[in-house]
């Protein structure tokens, strides 16, 4: 049987070489700007290199809208193929080393030989996240009206045992963590009651939460909106807040950027919940509307400057409880997923780095003083550097390539997939 097509190491060095030499003339620049600050090129580097984010299996295939969904020629068509892609990108950007998994999208009828798999390419586990927002074939009760806050017991405790499935599952492939979101809700006045609802729900999670284990995490995920356009019952980061204060340390908030009203100050919220230790971690895409699983950083590049900005800060000050799991999810319905999840990784180490360039006690001298305007200018200081040449050569060290989508589209990747991957109708990549 013929190997599957792999990106070789030989390949992205070769591409890398006709590119070093403005890589060693741009940190150069960098250098004499950022030394003037005695700040360290060589220091960031070292911090791109260490940055990581983990990204979804579900991201490698194509999503849709309501209308339509057109897949991407060679689109993964299981779980060993997403691997396939999920390695392609860490191999090109370096950051990318830990895969989320969704259940039962990704269920292996082998964890062992997922897992070894996975270690081929270099590859790990993260958050293992439930479905209990669709009907799968063969399911007795249906979440047609909700799952783990449905008015029936029945249906509540399918859910529960769905979330303790995944549990069991991560157990077996390493995984440190469960994220759980419904779609629970309503899309009528009257359709349900509010409060009724949130107490099945936490009664439920409580069931859960009794099956994770010490050493695991529980990521409570909220959303505004979506599928029920009325009400939401896990709706805003306050109510997901309190379920996570009730269920006990194990549990915090997951925070979804487009998860939220629009114009909400995101980066506020990330610092209450910093504050009150509960931020569990991230979700990134961005927004334009609202939920619209861009690309990270494509449309609001300061507001995720601001987001890091504000966890820098909890890092540099050793703030209790910070331990944030970072994640993308994103839906890519007119691109390559792989150049998408590619760009994303990238646009957030920018944004972590350049969080590092923010003169801190500048900035709160000019926080005591009232100074709105030099608070402002020092923020956009860091913002403004155009940290590339350091993202480049984190990379670069680390084995990856100094450009890697003009590595990926050299390397005729997707065209190979495509014939070693027949279209299949019915695949599903997932919006969460």
């Amino acid at each position: 049987m013929t190997a599957n097509f792999e990106i070789e190491q030989d390949f992205i060095a070769d591409q890398n070489k006709a590119k070093n030499d403005w890589l060693v003339e741009d940190l150069a620049y960098l250098e004499k700007k950022l030394g003037r600050r005695n700040i360290a090129v060589d220091t960031l580097i070292k911090k791109a290199q260490a940055f990581q984010v983990a990204v979804p299996s579900w991201g490698v295939g194509t999503g849709g809208t309501r209308f339509a969904r057109f897949p991407e020629p060679g689109e993964p068509r299981g779980i060993y193929e997403k691997l396939e892609d999920c390695s392609t990108i860490n191999k090109l950007v370096r950051s990318t080393s830990a895969v989320s998994l969704h259940i039962p999208w990704d269920k292996p009828d082998d964890a062992g030989d997922l897992v070894r798999t996975a270690e081929q390419y270099g590859l790990t586990f993260d958050a293992m996240n439930s479905n209990t927002f669709q009907d799968q074939p063969g399911q007795k009760e249906s979440y047609k009206y909700g799952s783990l806050s449905h008015a029936e017991a029945s249906v509540r405790q399918q859910a529960v045992e769905h979330n303790i499935e995944c549990i069991e599952i991560g157990k077996k492939v390493g995984s440190k963590a469960l994220t759980v979101w419904v779609g629970d809700g309503s899309n009528f006045a009257g359709q349900s009651n509010f409060r009724n609802s949130l107490e099945r729900y936490i009664e439920s999670m409580r069931e859960v939460y009794a099956a994770v284990p010490d050493d695991w995490r529980l990521f409570i995920e909220h959303k505004l909106y979506e599928p029920a356009f009325y009400s939401s019952v896990i709706n805003d980061w306050g109510t997901s807040y309190i379920c996570a204060k009730e269920l006990g340390d194990k549990a915090s908030c997951l925070v979804d950027l487009g998860h939220h009203a629009p114009n909400v100050n995101i980066e506020q919220i990330v610092s209450r919940l910093i504050q009150f230790q509960k931020l569990g971690g991230f979700h990134f895409n961005d927004s334009k509307y609202g939920d619209d699983d861009l690309d990270a950083g494509s449309v609001k590049p300061f507001q995720l400057f601001l987001i890091f900005n504000e966890l820098v800060d909890a890092e540099l000050n050793s703030l209790p409880g910070f331990d944030p799991s970072y994640m993308l999810d994103q839906s890519h319905n007119v691109t390559d997923p792989i150049e998408s999840l590619v760009t994303s990784s990238i646009e957030i180490s920018r944004a972590y780095i350049q969080a590092h360039l923010v003169d801190r006690e500048k900035l709160i001298e000019a926080q005591v003083a009232g100074d709105a305007i030099s608070a402002l200018a020092t923020l956009k200081a860091a913002f403004t550097t155009d940290v590339s040449a350091i993202l480049a050569a984190a990379r670069e060290r680390d084995g990856g390539a100094i450009d890697p989508i003009e590595t990926y589209r050299k390397s005729g990747y997707r065209s190979r997939k495509a014939k070693e991957r027949p279209a299949q109708l019915g695949i599903s990549a997932g919006i969460v």
